[in-house]
C-alpha cells in the first residue's frame, strides 16, 4: 500500500511538473514574440529621421545654384572695383600732368606782372633795357603757353564771376552794356581750363 501510494505521489508531481512546463512555454513564445516587436517600433523613428535629415537631389541643386551666384555677385563687385581704382589711378596721373606745375606757374604770375608794369612805364621803345624787358616778357608768356595755360584778358566780354574778379563798378559809357567789362587791371590765368588767378576787373553797371 505504501508503494502505491509513493507511485500515485510521484505521478502527480510529475503531471504538476508538466502543467507547469506548458504554462510557462507559452509565456516564452509571447515574450520572444513581442521582442521583434519592440525592436522594430525602436528602429522605425531612428529610419525615419535619418530619411527627414537626408537632402533631395532638387534642395542640393537649389542650394549650389544659390552658392553660385552669391559667388558670381563677389566676382563682379570686385572687377567693379578694380575698375574703379584703375580709373582713379589714370585721372590722378592726368591730373599729375595737367596740374603738376600749377603750384609753381602761380608763383611766377607776380613777375610776370612787373614785366608787364616796367612795359607799360617804359618811355623809349628802343631803350636796349626796354628791349631786352620785352624780349624776355615774351619768351615768359610764351613758356607759359607751352605748359598748358592761357592768358584771361575779358575787355568787352560779359562778366563772370567764375573767372573774373570784380573790383570796381563803373557807369555805362556809349556803346556799353550792363554787365559787361570795362576794364582789365590785371589778366587772369587758366591752366587746363581750370582758373590759376582770376582777372581783376570794373564792371559797368
Amino acid at each position: 500500500m505504501q508503494e502505491e501510494t509513493t507511485k500515485d505521489t510521484e505521478v502527480k508531481d510529475q503531471n504538476q511538473s508538466q502543467t507547469a512546463a506548458e504554462q510557462t512555454q507559452p509565456e516564452q513564445k509571447v515574450e520572444e514574440a513581442t521582442q521583434p516587436e519592440a525592436q522594430a517600433q525602436q528602429t522605425e523613428p531612428v529610419q525615419e529621421q535619418q530619411t527627414a535629415e537626408e537632402p533631395t537631389v532638387e534642395e542640393l541643386l537649389t542650394a549650389a545654384k544659390e552658392e553660385n551666384a552669391k559667388l558670381q555677385d563677389l566676382y563682379l563687385r570686385a572687377l567693379a572695383e578694380a575698375e574703379n581704382a584703375r580709373r582713379r589711378a589714370e585721372d590722378a596721373v592726368e591730373k599729375a600732368h595737367k596740374f603738376g606745375v600749377e603750384k609753381f606757374a602761380k608763383n611766377l604770375l607776380p613777375v610776370l606782372d612787373s614785366l608787364e608794369k616796367a612795359l607799360e612805364l617804359s618811355k623809349d621803345p628802343e631803350d636796349p633795357v626796354m628791349q631786352g624787358i620785352q624780349a624776355t616778357y615774351r619768351q615768359f608768356v610764351q613758356a607759359m603757353e607751352k605748359s598748358g595755360m592761357t592768358e584771361i584778358n575779358p575787355v568787352g566780354e560779359k562778366f563772370d564771376p567764375t573767372r573774373h574778379q570784380a573790383i570796381a563798378m563803373v557807369p555805362a559809357q556809349e556803346g556799353q552794356t550792363s554787365g559787361q567789362v570795362a576794364q582789365v587791371f590785371q589778366r587772369g590765368w587758366l591752366i587746363s581750363e581750370r582758373v590759376l588767378r582770376a582777372a581783376m576787373v570794373s564792371v559797368v553797371q
